[in-house]
């Protein structure tokens, strides 16, 4: 799938085109130490602040980055707090528990043996019928074959 990133304000049907962003390139946003694809995902952020995407995630991503930060050695208690709330602060659409969603992710889930939390992710991105964008090619390569999945590298 190409990327809209290379163009300003790529539109569908005369609407922005919206994503479903995955917990790895936020990450990325604040472990800027010798990370893989850092430009791209800085530069995903970039977009997003100057409204030429927006995204869509659900709320578990934000006590997955918390998680993920809290556990990573260089972040303190203080850091963790401040990326946290700079994410609540950024103007995601942000989707609650949804049973359909939640039930589809289940089921990606047993197929690709897969965790629910990062089945969810496909199955909002499913539901919602936008790309999903991800660092995680491990996690990409498990999944072969689900559609409208782009990996963070192939955004320029």
């Amino acid at each position: 799938m190409e990327c809209c990133f290379r163009i300003k304000k790529v539109e569908r049907n005369g609407e922005m085109i919206k994503y479903i962003l995955d917990t790895s390139v936020l990450i990325k946003w604040f472990s800027e130490y010798d990370e893989d694809d850092l430009d791209n995902a800085v530069n995903l952020r970039n977009k997003i602040f100057e409204g030429e995407c927006s995204v869509i995630v659900p709320s578990l991503l934000f006590y997955e980055v918390a998680n993920a930060l809290r556990y990573n050695t260089r972040f303190t208690n203080k850091d963790v707090k401040d990326a946290v709330k700079s994410i609540i602060d950024m103007t995601f659409e942000v989707r609650e528990v949804d049973k359909t969603i939640l039930e589809r992710a289940i089921e990606i889930a047993f197929k690709y043996n897969i965790s629910v939390y990062d089945a969810y992710f496909l199955s909002l991105s499913q539901i919602e019928n936008m790309p999903f964008i991800t660092a995680d090619y491990k996690f990409v390569d498990r999944v072969k074959g689900f559609k409208n999945i782009i990996k963070l590298s192939e955004i320029s």
